[in-house]
């Protein structure tokens, strides 16, 4: 993690799906740094609470707890992800709507729920979390990609209904980045570790605090004309051929 900007989201609210670990650990962990109250969500880890963001109802019931906490809301980090290869045939339908239901439905109904809280904020900011997989495709990631690129989409689109309210909304692309979700891949693939550590104009793999400092920055004054856009986080992996 970069140095905290201390004071730079004081009196400010968040909340955190994914907080667990990886990104969204690092993420809350920056944002308190900077000075924010955060509510933290995973399904397990050391969170504020335990929650399976899923089901019908429950995010409405977390963005709840998290105003009556900190007494309002004004940054939301739908972070709850997953992800693993799973090739196109034999691909069941109960593996392919569990992604879209974690990656895109819970987001969309997190956001949803979040946005009468969030028009009550001067610094409404939402950030959500895409992936280098939205600008093109990948063998045994149908289920991923797809997910990643609707993310991408209800960004743009959240983010043309809520500008008028002063809210911001952006996404986060992560590349390659270590993390216990992308452990297993990197130790049973190494070829795989190994072509990201190459693509990568920086030589290495990305860390979730190298996502968390750039969310930051999403979240505070700094970035208060910023909405509707897609960031590639990836050392320039993007970049190279």
């Amino acid at each position: 993690m970069s140095d905290a900007t201390p004071g730079r989201l004081a009196g400010r609210s968040a909340l955190v799906t994914g907080a667990g670990s990886g990104i969204g650990a690092a993420t809350a962990a920056r944002l308190r740094a900077d000075g924010a109250r955060v509510y933290t969500v995973d399904m397990k880890g050391e969170v504020d609470r335990h929650a399976d963001v899923t089901p019908p109802g429950i995010n409405a019931q977390l963005v709840a707890e998290a105003v009556t906490l900190h007494g309002g809301l004004d940054i939301l980090v739908p972070c709850a992800g997953v992800s693993a290869f799973h090739p196109l045939e034999g691909h069941d339908d109960a593996y392919f709507d569990m992604v879209m239901a974690v990656n895109v439905t819970a987001v969309f109904r997190l956001i949803r729920d979040a946005v009468p809280a969030l028009k009550q904020s001067r610094h409404g900011r939402i950030v959500t979390i895409g992936s280098t997989m939205a600008r093109f495709g990948d063998a045994g990631l149908v289920a991923y990609g797809t997910s990643k690129h609707a993310v991408l989409g209800m960004t743009r689109s959240v983010a043309c209904e809520l500008g008028p309210f002063g809210i911001t909304v952006n996404c986060l692309q992560p590349g390659a980045i270590e993390t216990p979700m992308t452990e297993q891949a990197f130790t049973q693939m190494p070829q795989f570790k190994t072509y990201w550590e190459n693509k990568a104009a920086l030589g290495r793999l990305g860390q979730p605090e190298d996502i968390a400092d750039v969310i930051a920055f999403l979240c505070s004054d700094d970035a208060r004309f910023f909405s509707g856009q897609g960031f590639f986080v990836d050392g320039a992996a993007m970049q190279r051929q």
